[in-house]
């Protein structure tokens, strides 16, 4: 089992929102390119556009839509501006079956960035609107709310949020976790090539979630006690939920720092210190994370450290992509 990010192999596929790839299916026949996504992160993984409007039948240009809660309806309704006609059923209905085909077509999906504010695929915030009174940012879109649900564990984001560094660097930490998690549990998984895994991430895991690396240690201990299937459900719940508690400066200065402990009796004064300094001007924002990282991951080559050298916190996702040099 191979637990190195960059590592050769097929690209990671990853669902998208297609107007952000530039594909021309907004309600005024527009798009939304990203640039991130599609200069950046776009070498990296094969995406697996989606247009739930133009899917379910509603073509381009269209009439635009939005999320009413109608008093006596159970949940939102998803409603023509201008006519008042209702397509929350016709979505709904499409999304199963285009979910399901999804599970079918691409087992190996790994993640799926949503476009923000959609009254279909927005996945926080959207506008809902009542019979009177202003409108309140409540609501989730119809297809990514069916899509949470057929795929629980699954990172998600939307791409107005991968504006920020550092939720950016968590989605993309999260997509590579997640397909390693994957790939652990294929057939012929034993309790032993869990034991690795949840070893080799040990210091990722503390770096988001002292508490819940504590739980999936005692889910690891207790796991040959366990049922398979059960096992297996647990820690991927449980370990993609930890990753999704966003890094802190303070907790990735700490696990630095308990990394450097089991380098200390292998270093000289002045690397020791030259280290220390790095951690501490990260800490205090002087200099982003890639600076102590790649430093350390220098002595951690040099001077092959058990413990250390099969940790995927130092390199979590391509370095091509640079993301820890903005966090």
């Amino acid at each position: 089992m191979e637990l190195n990010a960059c590592a050769a192999g097929p690209r990671l596929k990853i669902g998208i929102s297609a107007c952000l790839l530039g594909q021309e299916v907004r309600f005024d026949g527009g798009h939304k390119r990203n640039q991130f996504l599609t200069e950046v992160l776009g070498p990296h993984v094969e995406w697996v556009p989606i247009c739930p409007e133009v899917e379910m039948g509603l073509g381009t240009p269209r009439e635009t839509l939005r999320l009413v809660r109608v008093p006596g309806s159970q949940g939102l309704r998803m409603i023509t501006t201008r006519t008042g006609v209702d397509h929350t059923e016709g979505m709904n209905r499409w999304a199963n079956r285009r979910l399901e085909a999804l599970a079918r077509d691409v087992p190996d999906l790994s993640g799926y960035v949503l476009k923000k504010d959609s009254p279909s695929c927005g996945m926080e915030r959207v506008k809902t609107f009542r019979s009177s009174g202003a409108p309140e940012r409540s609501g989730r879109g119809l297809f990514a709310a069916a899509l949470m649900a057929r795929f629980p564990t699954l990172p998600v984001e939307e791409e107005g949020r991968l504006s920020d560094p550092r939720l950016r660097e968590n989605f993309i930490e999260r997509v590579f976790a997640y397909r390693r998690v994957k790939d652990l549990f294929k057939p012929g998984w034993t309790h032993g090539h869990l034991i690795r895994f949840h070893t080799a991430h040990k210091m990722s895991l503390l770096a988001h979630s002292i508490v819940k690396y504590r739980e999936l240690d005692q889910l690891v201990a207790d796991g040959q006690s366990k049922p398979k299937r059960e096992l297996r459900a647990a820690y991927e719940r449980l370990f993609m939920s930890a990753l999704a508690i966003p890094s802190t400066p303070r907790r990735h200065a700490n696990v630095l720092m308990h990394m450097l402990g089991h380098l200390k009796k292998k270093l000289d004064a002045a690397s020791k210190e030259e280290l220390l300094n790095s951690i501490e001007e990260y800490r205090t924002g002087i200099v982003p994370l890639i600076v102590p990282i790649t430093l350390l991951r220098h002595h951690v080559r040099v001077h092959s450290v058990d413990g250390l050298t099969e940790q995927v916190y130092t390199e979590p996702h391509p370095r091509e992509l640079m993301l820890r040099n903005h966090v």
